[in-house]
Parts: C-alpha cells; structure tokens; sequence
C-alpha cells in the first residue's frame, strides 16, 4: 500500500508540473491611444492586437526569440519577445517614448530596449555629419563611450542573444559612422552637381492647404527669402529636426526671411488613408506648436512642386530667394553648425 501511496504521489507531482509556455503573452494599458489596434511585427512576423476603449488590450503571441517593433497608430518602438515571458506594457503616447514600461516574466529586456531608444534620442547631434573631419571624430569617440557604459551598466539582467546582438552593434558604431559620414560628404557633392541646374531659376509653384485655413502659392510667399523644410508626420529625421527649426525661427525673426514646412504624409502610417493622414498632420502641428507656415502637399510625393524639385527622400531643406527662384535646392539642416552663420550672410537679409 505504501509504494502504491507512493506512485499515486508521483503522478500527482508529474501532473501538476506545468510545461513551459509556447506563446508570450503581451498586455497592457495606453492612455492616448493613437489608434484602436496595436500592431507587432518582425522578420515574417505580423499580428494585430485589439484595443479596447479603455486603453487595456491582451493577446496571446508565438515567436521566435528576438526584437519585434510595434505600432500604435503612426508611433513605434520595440520590445523583446520569447515564448514563455508574460509582459504588460504601459505607456503614455502624450509622451511616447518617456512613459513605455514593461513589467512581468521577461520584461527586463523590453525595458532595456526603451531606456536606450531615450538615451539615443539626443545621443548623435543631427548637424553631425556637418562637422570637420576632427571635431567629427572626436564626437564619435565620446558617444562610443557613452555607449559602452551604457552596455556595462545593464548586461547582467540581460538575455544572452540580445547581450551578444547589443555588444556586437556598439562594436560597429565608430566604423559604421565613420563610412556614413564619409559617403555623406561625397553624397553631398553629387547632389550639388544633380541640383545645379535649378540655382537661379524659378522655382516650380504651389498651391497647398494651409493648416490655418485656405490654400497657399508660392506667389503669396514673395518678399522674403524662404527656407523650406520638406518633411512627414512619420519621418523620424525629421521630427528631430523641429526643436532646431524652432530655434531658427526665434532667432531669425527680425530678418527678411519666413520658413515654411510642407508635408507629403499620404497615408504611410496610416494605412495609406489620406484623410486619416491629413488629421494626423493636423494633430502633429498643433501638438509639437510648430510655427512658420505649415502646408499639405495636395498629392503627396507626386505634388509637381515635390517632382520639380527631384525629392525622394526627406527632409529635403530648399531656399528660396525674395523673386521665388532658387537658391539653394539641397540646403543645410536647422541643426547643422553652418546654417545660420550662411543665412545671415545672404544679401538684403
């Protein structure tokens, strides 16, 4: 009776003992919510999640180990999925990137995730690539630092793949920046011989909607020198460039000079619903309080104006003389060092 007593015991253990998770299970609550579903993807991976009118959601995913990015509406980040983990995710999207937490079984290398997404936000000076050679190369020596340390501060709660991916990519920093720079300088010269042939002629015309109401033509802007920013609601790039733009702004707002912002969003980021894109444009220049004079492209990237111009990849900066003829078809960034030093040496500024 006793071994009996025994074996029933054994069985009892065996059927109690759970058997690891083949799916992550992924939770959580948004307030602000861009969009009524949240989307994860990764390499041949997609799955759309349901959320719920309170901001709460909960679904059920089976991957492969690895980083997936998700999708709320037009914003994005990234989180570390692996079968077994139990996530709930929180955030904020009034401030996106600031408010992601990730909290349960195998939370913490999502949360390393988005602690360095916020670290990077200000980690590479967008007028970098601006910079001599040395002061560029000195710069880069300080961000690998930071990078290093900040590896070395994080690695012991970190999953082993993802450790090794990291260390790998902070080892490739200073190469990969380095060739960057260098094909940018090269790229900058090709440019100037692709555009030389539109400096001093009219620029190619407009007749956009203004987020204030009504339509805007390059006629109405003559007058003045105008510095065009050619941009997106999804493009991070150009977002980064705002801050600067603004300051420019302040700065110049005394010389004979306006800056004018005209977006090509067409419905990517918004799937490809035009209006939808209109509203998320709309939303965006009144969130980020952007200024100067803010336009809808009225056909996206195919807009004449966008075409004459030879844009296909963004931001695009174009300057343009008080006659509306150009004077610059590729010009500096707010955030490069040169900009403003170059603005205030044109004539009659």
């Amino acid at each position: 009776m006793k071994k009996v007593l025994m074996c029933l015991a054994g069985l009892a253990i065996i059927a109690c003992k759970q058997e690891p998770k083949d799916y992550v299970t992924f939770s959580g609550k948004i307030e602000n919510p861009n969009s009524d579903s949240l989307v994860v993807q990764g390499r041949n991976y997609n799955k759309t999640i349901k959320v719920n009118e309170d901001g709460t959601f909960k679904d059920t995913l089976k991957v492969e180990t690895g980083v997936y990015m998700f999708f709320d509406g037009n914003e994005q980040s990234t989180l570390y999925l692996k079968n077994g983990a139990d996530i709930n995710m929180t955030l904020n999207t009034k401030e996106f990137d600031e408010t992601i937490k990730f909290s349960g079984n195998g939370s913490e290398d999502s949360n390393y995730l988005a602690e360095k997404a916020l670290m990077q936000e200000n980690l590479i000076k967008p007028g970098m690539f601006d910079y001599e050679e040395d002061a560029f190369n000195e710069e880069v020596e300080k961000i690998q630092q930071k990078l290093n340390d900040f590896i070395a501060e994080r690695e012991a709660g970190l999953d082993s793949l993802l450790l090794a991916n990291e260390k790998s990519a902070i080892e490739q920093f200073t190469p990969g920046i380095t060739r960057a720079y260098k094909q940018q300088k090269m790229q900058a010269e090709a440019r100037a011989k692709q555009f030389a042939d539109l400096i001093g002629k009219p620029s190619p015309d407009f007749n956009f909607e203004n987020v204030k109401g009504g339509k805007t033509t390059l006629t109405d802007l003559k007058g003045k020198y105008t510095y065009i920013d050619v941009w997106a609601t999804w493009c991070g790039p150009c977002i980064r460039e705002i801050p600067y733009l603004k300051e420019l702004e302040k700065d110049m707002h005394d010389k004979n000079i306006q800056f004018v912002s005209i977006s090509v969003d067409d419905g990517r980021g918004y799937k490809n619903d035009a209006e939808a894109a209109r509203e998320g444009w709309i939303k965006m220049v009144a969130d980020k309080e952007l200024g100067g004079i803010q336009l809808l492209s009225d056909a996206g990237w195919k807009a004449d104006f966008i075409q004459g111009f030879k844009i296909n990849s963004i931001p695009r900066f174009l300057l343009l003389d008080p006659e509306g003829n150009v004077v610059d078809a590729d010009a500096k960034r707010p955030s490069s060092p040169k900009l403003k030093e170059y603005l205030n040496g044109l004539e009659n500024m």
